[in-house]
């Protein structure tokens, strides 16, 4: 019989993941600013945020992009960063009062059910968080619905298998040696937005207008490969929850093997792990 995806199931198991990553996602958040950073930034100015502006932050994990957009809209304004992991947000608001910063709230939220009024935010967010919803229209429709007419929705997503090696081969390499099946038609992940025109399309389909994308290069770049794989094996929960199934033995030679790999992308200058994003903003319809 064929297996059917599971939405509820695979939330749940999203969350703990989430529950379980948080405090490495937050220790790693320096290498997350140098990493996303510039792409963060490109993503606020083309959904052009300004002072005073109030923002919603959906899938915002340990919240560094959230603190981002609090110093760009400033002391008059506002973000709200949701997770379906609560763990994880706290770490947002520690990280805030480090910087001295007070204009943000955190909220556990389902980003396909935000739990927040209708037109109550000038800007949505959602940094490498859409791709792993299952119903991703459902999110974008929720999105819209919060909104206020004008708005912007803004989204970085990763772009396909082959320009993000960094990603997808420790990913090859675990469902080869795990002997897992393809993911089952429907099921999200980190490359379900990431051929050209997917995004846009996805906005358009939601009802958004001016729908703009951006294609970013945005390496990984680290002393070494060796750096890179203590980064995803400490903040990649997805990674050990795919090799669940192997013994203690097997999951170190796969690690050995994803280090192999990577070590492809090491030079006299360091490490340098492919990865491309695509920035993509739209607007709400005036009324």
């Amino acid at each position: 019989m064929e297996k059917v995806f599971n939405p509820e199931h695979y939330k749940s198991t999203t969350r703990e993941q989430w529950q379980t990553a948080a405090e490495a996602w937050h220790r790693w958040h320096p290498t997350l600013k140098t990493w996303l950073g510039p792409a963060t930034d490109l993503m606020l100015d083309m959904a052009k945020v300004k002072e005073g502006y109030r923002i919603l932050d959906v899938a915002a994990g340990a919240g560094e992009q959230s603190i981002t957009a609090a110093e760009k809209v400033g002391p008059s304004g506002y973000v709200l960063a949701t997770d379906l992991a609560p763990k994880i947000l706290d770490f947002t608001l520690e990280l805030a009062k480090e910087q001295g910063i007070n204009n943000i709230e955190i909220k556990e939220m389902d980003g396909e059910n935000l739990t927040v009024p209708d037109n109550s935010f000038d800007t949505v967010i959602s940094r490498v968080g859409l791709i792993f919803f299952p119903d991703q229209q459902k999110a974008l429709k929720e999105m819209l619905r919060v909104l206020k007419p004008g708005g912007y929705v803004a989204a970085i997503v990763y772009s396909t298998v082959d320009k993000n090696q960094f990603f997808s081969t420790p990913v090859s390499v675990i469902r080869r040696r795990a002997q897992l099946p393809p993911p089952l038609a429907g099921q999200p992940g980190p490359f379900s937005l990431g051929n050209e025109g997917v995004l846009d399309d996805a906005f358009a389909q939601a009802g958004f207008t001016n729908v703009k994308s951006q294609v970013v290069n945005a390496p990984v770049i680290m002393p070494t490969a060796k750096d890179c794989v203590q980064f995803e094996y400490e903040s990649f929960a997805a990674l050990h929850q795919m090799l669940g199934g192997l013994s203690d033995d097997e999951k170190a030679a796969a690690w050995e093997e994803i280090q192999t790999e990577l070590e492809k992308f090491e030079c006299e200058k360091g490490f340098s792990g492919p990865c491309e994003l695509v920035v993509g903003v739209a607007q709400k319809p005036l009324e």
